[in-house]
């Protein structure tokens, strides 16, 4: 069994309760596979297509599509919406509104876009140069931090990092930890550009925490809100509590 999101943000929870802990989000236009229903069916585990990420969505607001559909969605090049909120139209002139980040591939099909919606913003549909990370990024500045969010109006370090990746069509895992298992170590900050990413760990050692550098050593990244600090040899340097928050870990090079 395979779905989609035809909502603008469907919370992806750890089990099968509308108490559960928010892992992750879907939104508007991510396709997924369905891996197991609960015994009442009023749950849905799924597999995220983009990222592989696995969770427990509400199926009321699962829609399912065909397999085909779902191998002919996996194989397109992403269409993602690139202002922070739009709408589509539906033939019943109903608005749906978009998220910066949703995906546009399935309203070309018709087997799936049901509801005829139509789309009239701004998108992208292919790999942008390198320095267009930090653009991006400044787009989700001030954005309050949501442990397991993905969107403009609520986000997590790691999900930050993914969709200014994702919006420049680089992939990236779901949580920090992945994230850390992908691309190459540089040995010094000196080394790092604009857009790498740096981790950072806890008193266990264990990954924690990330966000994307920037020109003179400087970090944005989603801590409380996503903000502007300091990066050094130590880690995150928060001048406004004049302290260190992260011990830096490890400096990345994805592109």
């Amino acid at each position: 069994m395979f779905g989609i999101s035809k909502l603008a943000i469907i919370p992806l929870r750890a089990e099968s309760s509308h108490r559960s802990e928010i892992v992750s989000q879907l939104l508007f236009g991510e396709h997924f596979q369905i891996l197991e229903v609960s015994p009442n069916k009023e749950w849905h585990r799924i597999k995220n297509q983009f990222d592989g990420y696995e969770g427990w969505i509400d199926s009321k607001q699962s829609t399912e599509i065909s397999e085909e559909d779902f191998v002919n969605l996996s194989a397109q090049p992403r269409i993602l919406t690139t202002d922070l909120i739009e709408y589509v139209s539906s033939k019943d002139h109903l608005l749906t509104t978009v998220p910066l980040g949703s995906s546009l591939n399935f309203l070309s099909i018709d087997s799936v876009n049901k509801e005829q919606f139509v789309f009239e913003g701004e998108s992208v549909n292919e790999i942008q140069d390198k320095a267009k990370l930090i653009d991006t990024a400044f787009l989700y500045l001030n954005t309050p931090y949501l442990w397991g969010g993905r969107t403009p109006f609520g986000i997590d370090c790691s999900g930050f990092t993914q969709m200014v990746y994702k919006l420049n069509g680089f992939k990236l895992e779901r949580d920090a930890s992945q994230q850390a298992l992908q691309g190459e170590p540089l040995s010094f900050i000196e080394e790092s550009e604009a857009g790498d990413l740096a981790f950072f760990d806890n008193d266990e050692g264990v990954i924690t925490h990330v966000g994307i550098i920037m020109e003179d050593n400087y970090i944005i990244h989603s801590s409380g809100k996503v903000r502007i600090d300091r990066l050094d040899h130590l880690g995150i340097f928060n001048p406004e509590t004049q302290r260190h928050t992260h011990k830096l870990r490890v400096i990345k090079k994805y592109i």
